[in-house]
């Protein structure tokens, strides 16, 4: 059983309005994806479905998967039928033709993993030539200064926390890496380096969590990329 579905709903009435994924990591992911009307788009990672359905609701062809059936249930309830929805986890091959797709958004999902090689290597062969990667994970200042004792900047480590969320309680494995590592992975996967982006939160926010609004506004929480396949050689 995946982590997630034992507290799916409360998990995603959680994502659905809170300060860091409502008024900040969402919409920066759909400004750096763009115009999408008609693009392709795989939601890796989709959760209960939020993004797709701002995606899809821009025009998109968007289709989701997640290794948790609980957020599938809810994903299915919130998309209708109109979005396929397939349960399958990052670390295995994923169940789509090469080039199947123009885009791929992986939201908060790298940073559960510790080797990203294998899962680069799938979304980049599941994505046309001139395709994208947007991705977002907590940063790694952040996610360093968290961790007590401080490790050791430069290497691979992992760190747990407990969420306790609809009266229940798991422990949470993420995965910090250097920058410098990450943005490796990505290009050795065969990525070029679009855009790097630590954005703003949403000012509406500012009103609507006024005790938080600063903080985030002040000091970096998750990292973006965009990165693209290099296009297919012209015919000679």
């Amino acid at each position: 059983m995946n982590d997630y579905d034992d507290f799916a709903e409360a998990y995603a009435t959680e994502n659905e309005h809170s300060l860091v994924n409502a008024y900040y990591e969402r919409p920066a992911m759909l400004a750096l994806a763009g115009e999408v009307a008609g693009r392709r788009v795989l939601d890796a990672g989709c959760g209960s479905g939020p993004l797709s359905a701002a995606l899809r609701d821009r025009g998109a062809v968007v289709t989701g998967i997640d290794a948790s059936a609980g957020m599938l249930a809810l994903a299915r309830r919130r998309l209708g039928a109109d979005v396929p929805l397939h349960r399958a986890d990052l670390r295995d091959r994923l169940p789509f033709e090469d080039g199947a797709f123009d885009d791929v958004v992986a939201s908060l999902v790298l940073h559960y993993l510790e080797d990203w090689g294998p899962t680069l290597a799938e979304l980049r062969r599941v994505l046309r030539p001139g395709g994208r990667l947007i991705a977002s994970v907590d940063h790694p200042f952040v996610a360093y200064t968290f961790q007590e004792p401080r490790p050791d900047y430069f290497a691979t480590t992992s760190y747990t926390f407990d969420w306790t969320l609809g009266g229940r309680s798991a422990p949470m494995k993420f995965w910090r890496k250097p920058l410098h590592e990450m943005t490796e992975a990505l290009t050795t996967a065969g990525f070029r380096l679009s855009a790097l982006s630590e954005p703003q939160p949403d000012p509406a926010a500012r009103a609507l969590f006024p005790d938080d609004f600063h903080g985030l506004a002040t000091t970096p929480c998750f990292l973006f990329f965009v990165v693209e396949v290099p296009p297919a050689a012209p015919d000679r």
